[in-house]
């Protein structure tokens, strides 16, 4: 009678984390991340504030440094060059905080907080949509205060309330797709120092090169054509429609006769491409 004396194997299974499911879960697990930032965002209050410095030094030095001497629709006056200048403003604000977004990310990059947020079960998505919602809200309270001022140096609004709020809409939507950009850029580079200048270097031309400080009508032909497809000019013409003030493009171009659904469909796409590159790249970054 032979024993037949066996060890038994022990098995070990390591398990990937299992994300929730749905669309529901997504939504749920992307708040979470944005509760998250904006906790972090309080705790740093400096950020926030040193955040408002630069849109109210633009709007203070430009009403009083170039207001009157600015041609806008015939008049030098420099109460239109302020009305024709806060929608112009407004934008850029949306818009540059699209370099904060990728600094943040990259920071979280740089610490190895992504690879913690890929080792949890969670939606693949959700730390890059809570990270953009959290930033969304930073940038309307500076939005809030910038409007304060606005009003303080003399821009006004002539179409009623329910139009400026349209108008307040579309730049926001302008600001979340452009953070996706800035989100890509993020996970791109490998220092927040890196983001920072790459979320800058293109943001200059896209505002510069638009009818934000100046009319397009007073540019070369090619560049003016650049200026009235920019989804930014887009997105000022259509502010300053609703907002009743001067210096609304007359063109030919699609956008700026339509220039609502023009911001609508630059945001809309923006959102779609860069949030689908920016997922994909967070799945196989690492820090």
């Amino acid at each position: 009678m032979s024993a037949v004396t066996g060890t038994p194997e022990t098995s070990h299974t390591t398990l990937a984390p299992t994300p929730r499911g749905g669309p529901l879960g997504s939504v749920h697990d992307s708040l979470v991340v944005a509760k998250r930032n904006l906790l972090r965002m309080m705790r740093i209050p400096e950020v926030i504030i040193f955040g408002l410095f630069q849109p109210i030094m633009f709007v203070v030095l430009f009403s009083y440094v170039f207001g009157g001497s600015v041609n806008v629709g015939g008049s030098f006056s420099a109460s239109d060059y302020r009305n024709f200048l806060m929608a112009g403003i407004f934008a850029q604000t949306v818009t540059f905080a699209t370099a904060g977004a990728g600094a943040g990310i990259a920071d979280d990059m740089h610490k190895g907080l992504i690879d913690r947020f890929r080792s949890l079960p969670m939606s693949r998505g959700a730390v890059l949509t809570g990270r953009t919602l959290a930033d969304l809200v930073q940038t309307a309270l500076t939005v809030v205060v910038l409007a304060v001022v606005g009003v303080l140096v003399g821009w006004r609004i002539h179409h009623g309330v329910p139009k400026m709020f349209a108008a307040f809409g579309l730049l926001l939507l302008l600001g979340y797709a452009f953070s996706w950009i800035g989100a890509l850029i993020g996970l791109t580079v490998r220092t927040p120092e890196a983001a920072t200048s790459g979320g800058l270097i293109w943001l200059f031309p896209v505002t510069f090169v638009s009818n934000a400080f100046v009319s397009p009508e007073r540019m070369t032909p090619w560049l003016r054509h650049v200026a009235e497809w920019n989804p930014f000019s887009a997105t000022v013409q259509a502010c300053r429609s609703l907002f009743g003030n001067p210096g609304v493009v007359r063109s030919t171009a699609w956008p700026m006769e339509h220039p609502v659904w023009a911001s609508l469909a630059w945001s809309v796409v923006i959102v779609v491409v860069f949030r689908t590159l920016a997922v994909r790249k967070y799945r196989s970054a690492t820090a």
